[in-house]
C-alpha cells in the first residue's frame, strides 16, 4: 500500500472532479441533442400535409376602380 501526500491527494481530488463534470456535460449535451431531434421530427411530421388529401387554396382578386386619382388608365 502506498501512501499518499496531501499533494497528490488533492490533485487526484481534481483530476477526478474534473473527469465527473466532462462526464456530466457529455450526458447533458446528448439528452438536449435528443430533445432537439424529437422536436424537429415532429414538427415536420405536424407540417408536412397526410398523402392522398386534398389541399384547397382560396385567394380574393381585387381589381382596382377608376376612383383612384393615381391610376393612368382611362375607362
Amino acid at each position: 500500500m502506498t501512501t499518499l501526500t496531501p499533494v497528490e491527494r488533492e490533485s487526484r481530488r481534481r483530476r477526478r472532479r474534473r473527469e465527473e463534470i466532462s462526464r456530466w456535460s457529455i450526458r447533458v449535451a446528448l439528452v438536449l441533442l435528443v430533445f432537439a431531434l424529437g422536436i424537429a421530427l415532429g414538427e415536420a411530421l405536424h407540417d408536412n400535409p397526410k398523402p392522398g388529401t386534398t389541399i384547397t387554396l382560396e385567394r380574393t382578386l381585387h381589381i382596382p376602380t377608376g376612383q383612384n386619382p393615381g391610376s393612368t388608365i382611362t375607362p
